[in-house]
C-alpha cells in the first residue's frame, strides 16, 4: 500500500525546508507541529542520521471538517509531511490523506480526504521537484 505523496528536489536540506513551509501556507496549511528526528536521535540515543525533519501541517477548515465526519479521525491528524536529506538532495513526503478514507467507515471523510491530497499535490508541484 503506497500512503506518501513524494517529490525530490535538487536543493540544500535548509533551503528546500523553507521552500516547503511556504508551499504548505499557499495551500492553507499551517506548520502545527515540528519534530527535528536527526537531533533528537542523537540526543536521546546517539544515532546519526541524515537531516530529517517532520512538519505536522493542518489546514484548519479541513480538520475541522474531518473531525465532524470521524471524531477519531484526530489519531491520523495532523498532516505528516517529511523532509529529509538524501544522496546530494532532499525528499519532501506527505502523507496521502487517502489512508484516511481506508481506514474510517466514515462516507462524509471522502470528500475531505479530496481536497486535502490535492491541495497537498499543489504544495508538492509548486516545489518543482520530479515526482
Amino acid at each position: 500500500m503506497d500512503y506518501a505523496l513524494t517529490t525530490r528536489l535538487d536543493l540544500p536540506f535548509a533551503e528546500a525546508v523553507e521552500r516547503v513551509r511556504a508551499a504548505l501556507a499557499e495551500q492553507g496549511f499551517g506548520v502545527l507541529t515540528e519534530i527535528d528526528v536527526r537531533q533528537t536521535l542523537h540526543t536521546k540515543i546517539g544515532a546519526e542520521v541524515e537531516d530529517y525533519l517532520i512538519l505536522g501541517a493542518c489546514n484548519p477548515p479541513l480538520a475541522h471538517r474531518a473531525l465532524n465526519a470521524d471524531r477519531h479521525i484526530g489519531l491520523l491528524l495532523p498532516c505528516n509531511v517529511v523532509v529529509r536529506a538524501v544522496e546530494g538532495a532532499t525528499l519532501v513526503e506527505a502523507i496521502d490523506p487517502q489512508v484516511m478514507v481506508r481506514l474510517s467507515p466514515s462516507a462524509e471523510l471522502a470528500a475531505v480526504a479530496d481536497e486535502a491530497t490535492g491541495r497537498l499535490r499543489a504544495a508538492l508541484a509548486a516545489l518543482g521537484g520530479a515526482q
